[in-house]
Protein backbone atom coordinates (compact mmCIF):
# COMPACT_ATOMS: atom_id res chain seq x y z
CA UNK A 1 0.00 0.00 0.00
CA UNK A 2 1.50 3.48 -0.99
CA UNK A 3 1.85 6.48 1.45
CA UNK A 4 -1.78 7.81 2.22
CA UNK A 5 -2.73 11.45 3.16
CA UNK A 6 -5.57 12.61 5.59
CA UNK A 7 -7.31 16.00 4.70
CA UNK A 8 -10.44 17.57 6.15
CA UNK A 9 -12.66 18.35 3.30
CA UNK A 10 -17.11 18.65 3.09
CA UNK A 11 -18.61 18.10 -0.04
CA UNK A 12 -21.74 20.13 0.58
CA UNK A 13 -23.01 21.43 -3.35
CA UNK A 14 -22.54 19.33 -6.82
CA UNK A 15 -19.85 22.09 -7.81
CA UNK A 16 -17.71 21.15 -4.26
CA UNK A 17 -16.06 18.05 -5.78
CA UNK A 18 -15.15 18.88 -9.20
CA UNK A 19 -13.83 22.53 -7.74
CA UNK A 20 -11.62 20.30 -4.71
CA UNK A 21 -9.85 18.13 -7.54
CA UNK A 22 -9.27 20.52 -10.26
CA UNK A 23 -7.83 22.60 -7.04
CA UNK A 24 -6.41 19.91 -5.16
CA UNK A 25 -4.64 18.14 -8.43
CA UNK A 26 -4.03 21.23 -10.04
CA UNK A 27 -0.96 19.80 -11.63
CA UNK A 28 -2.80 16.50 -13.25
CA UNK A 29 -4.99 18.83 -15.26
CA UNK A 30 -2.28 19.64 -18.04
CA UNK A 31 -3.46 18.79 -21.65
CA UNK A 32 -6.84 17.10 -22.60
CA UNK A 33 -9.49 16.03 -20.22
CA UNK A 34 -11.97 13.41 -20.12
CA UNK A 35 -14.56 13.10 -17.51
CA UNK A 36 -16.02 9.64 -17.00
CA UNK A 37 -19.54 9.74 -16.01
CA UNK A 38 -19.78 13.66 -15.84
CA UNK A 39 -23.57 14.00 -15.35
CA UNK A 40 -23.78 17.63 -15.62
CA UNK A 41 -20.32 18.44 -16.35
CA UNK A 42 -19.82 20.34 -13.50
CA UNK A 43 -15.80 20.27 -14.09
CA UNK A 44 -16.30 22.26 -17.15
CA UNK A 45 -16.04 25.03 -15.70
CA UNK A 46 -12.48 24.37 -13.65
CA UNK A 47 -10.84 22.94 -17.42
CA UNK A 48 -9.55 25.48 -19.77
CA UNK A 49 -11.63 26.12 -22.44
CA UNK A 50 -11.68 23.20 -25.18
CA UNK A 51 -9.51 20.80 -23.13
CA UNK A 52 -13.04 19.12 -21.21
CA UNK A 53 -14.79 16.39 -22.80
CA UNK A 54 -18.07 14.70 -20.90
CA UNK A 55 -18.87 11.52 -21.34
CA UNK A 56 -22.70 10.30 -19.44
CA UNK A 57 -26.08 9.68 -20.78
CA UNK A 58 -27.02 13.29 -19.04
CA UNK A 59 -28.07 16.07 -21.11
CA UNK A 60 -24.91 17.84 -20.08
CA UNK A 61 -22.82 15.85 -21.74
CA UNK A 62 -20.28 16.30 -24.52
CA UNK A 63 -20.82 12.57 -25.92
CA UNK A 64 -23.77 10.64 -24.95
CA UNK A 65 -23.06 7.31 -23.43
CA UNK A 66 -25.00 4.51 -21.21
CA UNK A 67 -21.45 3.60 -19.07
CA UNK A 68 -23.93 0.02 -17.88
CA UNK A 69 -24.73 -1.03 -21.40
CA UNK A 70 -22.96 0.73 -24.05
CA UNK A 71 -19.84 -0.84 -24.60
CA UNK A 72 -16.69 0.24 -24.58
CA UNK A 73 -15.94 3.85 -25.02
CA UNK A 74 -15.90 5.95 -28.50
CA UNK A 75 -12.62 7.00 -28.09
CA UNK A 76 -9.55 5.57 -29.77
CA UNK A 77 -6.33 4.25 -27.23
CA UNK A 78 -4.50 7.07 -25.66
CA UNK A 79 -6.44 9.90 -26.56
CA UNK A 80 -7.03 11.60 -22.96
CA UNK A 81 -3.98 13.28 -20.80
CA UNK A 82 -6.42 12.87 -17.97
CA UNK A 83 -9.08 10.38 -17.83
CA UNK A 84 -11.17 11.60 -14.79
CA UNK A 85 -13.89 9.10 -12.82
CA UNK A 86 -15.12 10.69 -9.59
CA UNK A 87 -17.96 8.76 -7.70
CA UNK A 88 -19.04 6.78 -10.97
CA UNK A 89 -17.83 3.16 -10.61
CA UNK A 90 -19.74 2.14 -7.71
CA UNK A 91 -22.81 2.83 -9.67
CA UNK A 92 -22.15 -0.21 -12.48
CA UNK A 93 -22.09 -3.63 -12.43
CA UNK A 94 -19.43 -3.66 -15.09
CA UNK A 95 -17.08 -1.25 -12.79
CA UNK A 96 -13.91 -3.23 -13.86
CA UNK A 97 -14.95 -3.24 -17.60
CA UNK A 98 -15.34 0.14 -17.45
CA UNK A 99 -12.04 0.48 -15.39
CA UNK A 100 -10.26 -1.08 -18.50
CA UNK A 101 -11.39 1.48 -20.73
CA UNK A 102 -10.39 3.94 -18.70
CA UNK A 103 -6.99 2.41 -18.64
CA UNK A 104 -6.81 2.18 -22.50
CA UNK A 105 -7.73 6.08 -23.72
CA UNK A 106 -5.90 7.62 -20.81
CA UNK A 107 -2.40 8.64 -22.69
CA UNK A 108 -0.45 10.21 -18.94
CA UNK A 109 -2.68 10.46 -15.86
CA UNK A 110 -5.77 8.72 -14.16
CA UNK A 111 -7.38 10.29 -11.20
CA UNK A 112 -10.07 7.94 -9.45
CA UNK A 113 -12.57 9.06 -6.37
CA UNK A 114 -14.63 6.44 -4.74
CA UNK A 115 -17.15 6.58 -1.90
CA UNK A 116 -16.75 5.02 1.63
CA UNK A 117 -20.12 3.60 2.12
CA UNK A 118 -19.68 2.56 5.39
CA UNK A 119 -19.34 5.82 6.88
CA UNK A 120 -22.87 6.85 5.02
CA UNK A 121 -24.33 3.70 6.43
CA UNK A 122 -22.70 3.48 10.57
CA UNK A 123 -24.58 5.41 11.91
CA UNK A 124 -28.10 4.13 10.87
CA UNK A 125 -26.67 0.55 11.39
CA UNK A 126 -25.47 1.53 15.32
CA UNK A 127 -29.28 3.17 15.90
CA UNK A 128 -31.11 0.18 14.28
CA UNK A 129 -33.47 2.33 11.98
CA UNK A 130 -33.19 4.90 9.11
CA UNK A 131 -31.80 4.48 5.46
CA UNK A 132 -29.14 6.12 3.05
CA UNK A 133 -28.43 7.30 -0.06
CA UNK A 134 -28.23 5.15 -3.46
CA UNK A 135 -29.54 2.01 -1.03
CA UNK A 136 -32.63 0.37 -0.07
CA UNK A 137 -35.22 -0.99 -1.63
CA UNK A 138 -37.36 1.50 -2.85
CA UNK A 139 -41.11 0.81 -4.39
CA UNK A 140 -40.52 1.95 -7.46
CA UNK A 141 -37.12 1.42 -9.46
CA UNK A 142 -34.59 4.07 -8.73
CA UNK A 143 -32.83 6.08 -11.84
CA UNK A 144 -29.62 6.17 -9.77
CA UNK A 145 -28.17 3.66 -7.16
CA UNK A 146 -24.85 2.01 -5.83
CA UNK A 147 -24.09 -1.41 -6.99
CA UNK A 148 -21.43 -2.38 -4.68
CA UNK A 149 -21.30 -1.30 -0.79
CA UNK A 150 -17.24 -1.11 0.49
CA UNK A 151 -15.38 -0.40 2.92
CA UNK A 152 -12.35 2.77 2.43
CA UNK A 153 -10.36 -0.41 3.33
CA UNK A 154 -11.50 -2.46 0.15
CA UNK A 155 -11.92 0.82 -2.13
CA UNK A 156 -8.01 1.59 -1.86
CA UNK A 157 -6.91 -2.56 -1.98
CA UNK A 158 -8.93 -2.22 -5.52
CA UNK A 159 -7.35 1.42 -6.39
CA UNK A 160 -3.29 -0.49 -5.32
CA UNK A 161 -4.51 -3.90 -6.78
CA UNK A 162 -5.53 -2.51 -10.23
CA UNK A 163 -3.14 0.08 -9.99
CA UNK A 164 -0.39 -3.66 -9.95
CA UNK A 165 -2.02 -5.32 -12.06
CA UNK A 166 -1.79 -2.70 -14.68
CA UNK A 167 1.63 -1.44 -14.34
CA UNK A 168 -0.02 1.86 -12.98
CA UNK A 169 2.34 4.41 -11.00
CA UNK A 170 0.01 5.69 -8.02
CA UNK A 171 1.35 9.19 -7.44
CA UNK A 172 -1.12 9.85 -4.84
CA UNK A 173 -3.75 8.22 -2.45
CA UNK A 174 -5.80 10.92 -0.50
CA UNK A 175 -8.81 9.94 1.84
CA UNK A 176 -11.12 12.51 3.26
CA UNK A 177 -13.05 12.83 6.33
CA UNK A 178 -15.48 16.01 7.08
CA UNK A 179 -14.32 18.63 9.31
CA UNK A 180 -14.81 17.85 13.10
CA UNK A 181 -13.42 19.56 16.50
CA UNK A 182 -9.71 18.79 17.63
CA UNK A 183 -11.46 17.45 20.11
CA UNK A 184 -13.98 15.27 18.80
CA UNK A 185 -11.26 13.64 16.33
CA UNK A 186 -9.13 13.01 19.46
CA UNK A 187 -12.06 10.87 21.15
CA UNK A 188 -12.60 8.96 17.69
CA UNK A 189 -9.01 8.29 17.32
CA UNK A 190 -9.26 7.26 21.17
CA UNK A 191 -11.79 4.39 20.84
CA UNK A 192 -10.85 3.74 17.54
CA UNK A 193 -6.83 3.88 17.38
CA UNK A 194 -6.00 1.29 14.72
CA UNK A 195 -5.98 3.61 11.28
CA UNK A 196 -8.02 1.47 9.45
CA UNK A 197 -10.62 1.05 11.75
CA UNK A 198 -11.01 4.52 12.26
CA UNK A 199 -10.65 5.71 8.29
CA UNK A 200 -13.48 2.67 7.46
CA UNK A 201 -15.73 4.65 9.62
CA UNK A 202 -15.16 8.34 9.39
CA UNK A 203 -13.60 9.03 6.16
CA UNK A 204 -15.62 9.71 3.62
CA UNK A 205 -13.90 9.72 -0.07
CA UNK A 206 -10.65 8.23 -1.70
CA UNK A 207 -8.99 9.93 -3.91
CA UNK A 208 -6.34 7.78 -6.70
CA UNK A 209 -4.16 9.64 -9.15
CA UNK A 210 -2.32 7.27 -11.65
CA UNK A 211 0.44 8.00 -13.73
CA UNK A 212 0.39 5.65 -16.96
Amino acid sequence: MPPVNLEYVRFETRQDRPRFISQRFAQAFDGTVLDVGCDRAVLRDFVPAGQYTGIDRSPEADVHHDLQSGGPLPFADHSFDLVVCTDVLEHLDNLHEVFGEILRVSRKRILISLPNNWNAARRRLERGFGSFKHYGLPLDQPDDRHRWFFSCDEAMAFLTGQGERHGLRIREMLVLEKPRSILLRTLRRVRYPRRNRYWNRYTHTIVCLYEC
